[in-house]
């Protein structure tokens, strides 16, 4: 990691924890625990971060995966459907958001464009079901999307046979993961991608060191005999950051009250996003806390993009800012991927521009390359 990013990180972070051990808590919203299995209770107000369309139909859904765990969606058709099968596509993202957020808005936009959308919360996350809440599983993430595509694809007026995915910041690697075993999604498209498993597992840019791996490994498992101890679930952060004097940085929230005033541009984003009017969400994990502390553990052991190649022949777009600080992601999976590929870099945006900033999201080049791969 370079020593502008660490310092910009260990800055936020230790503030985080400073809010996490006595600041204010404003933004501190928990929905219920869900069982797996248990009936849902899904909220009936419109209470998405973008406003609503007139030119689609929005409906409230659930559905199962196969480990039991009953997921909730926003369901957007376009009015406009004269009884013929349209394709879908379905959508998650970012880690750590809720489908009231970036995700429901790009799939009300392709909504608008003539394709029946999916927006759904990954499993343990804000109104779908599982327990321990805000837990993340590559692998059970991965299959919310297959379970996605079983419900969209035995919707009536859904050609199950144009189906594709998308995905923005960390499910993307879920996205291109389950697209890599499961045939029936039939393109993928991605917005500032991230490769969770990657980021866990070796840091920022790989800038772990081999003797801080093995760091975040043993803190991770020493919280493991904690959690057990105690009998509850400690929180912290996904992407665990080292102090000065290379010990790891614990927070039960991933963002404070507020920033120091030279936190760096790239928190400052994510920041102004998640934590201000504009994405706050109270089921959004990134807005009010922080993903269950052992959270990395399984990321360790479950590369997503090991299989990368078998995506190909079905095509893949990477769509990424020109100023992000992700941008190595897409670079690199585009690299790694076969053909057909396509990389779009979006002048002048940055990571989190691509999150809603709708005269920066090429929904036009979206929206043709799903067309012409969902045929």
């Amino acid at each position: 990691m370079n020593p502008s990013r660490r310092s910009f990180l260990q800055a936020s972070m230790v503030a985080g924890a400073a809010g996490a051990l006595g600041m204010p808590t404003a933004f501190a919203q928990r929905p219920a625990t869900v069982q797996a299995g248990q009936t849902l209770t899904l909220t009936s107000d419109w209470d998405k971060t973008f406003p609503k369309s007139s030119r689609v139909d929005h409906e409230k859904v659930t559905f199962g995966n196969r480990y039991g765990i009953t997921l909730a969606a926003d369901l957007y058709q376009p009015k406009r459907r004269n009884g013929v099968k349209l394709p879908a596509i379905v959508l998650s993202g970012p880690f750590g958001a809720v489908k009231e957020q970036s995700s429901g808005l790009y799939a009300q936009t392709l909504a608008e464009r003539g394709f029946i959308t999916l927006a759904f919360d990954p499993s343990f996350t804000g109104e779908s079901g599982g327990a321990v809440r805000d837990t993340a599983s590559p692998e059970i993430f991965t299959e919310d999307f297959s379970a996605a595509v079983d419900f969209i694809g035995l919707l009536p007026g859904v050609d199950r046979q144009r189906v594709g995915a998308m995905a923005i910041c960390g499910l993307s690697g879920m996205a291109i993961t389950a697209a890599s075993s499961d045939s029936r999604i039939k393109a993928v498209a991605t917005a500032s991608m991230y490769d969770m498993s990657r980021s866990m597992s070796r840091g920022y840019k790989d800038s772990y060191t081999l003797e801080q791996r093995h760091k975040v490994i043993d803190y991770l498992s020493q919280q493991r005999w904690a959690d057990a101890e105690s009998g509850s679930v400690a929180r912290g952060y996904h992407e665990v950051p080292f102090d000065a004097d290379g010990k790891v940085i614990k927070s039960a929230r991933l963002f404070p009250d507020s920033l120091p005033a030279d936190a760096d541009p790239v928190v400052v984003s994510f920041f102004n996003y998640y934590c201000k009017p504009r994405g706050f969400h109270p089921r959004s994990i990134n807005s009010t806390r922080a993903w269950t502390a052992t959270t990395p553990m399984a990321f360790f052991s479950f590369p997503l993009m090991a299989n990368i190649n078998m995506v190909a022949p079905r095509p893949l777009m990477l769509v990424a800012g020109e100023n992000a600080h992700s941008l190595y992601y897409s670079q690199d999976v585009y690299n790694a991927a076969g053909n057909p590929r396509e990389l779009v870099i979006v002048p002048g945006a940055d990571h989190v521009d691509l999150y809603d900033k709708t005269d920066k999201i090429p929904f036009d080049r979206l929206e043709n390359f799903f067309r012409e791969n969902l045929k």
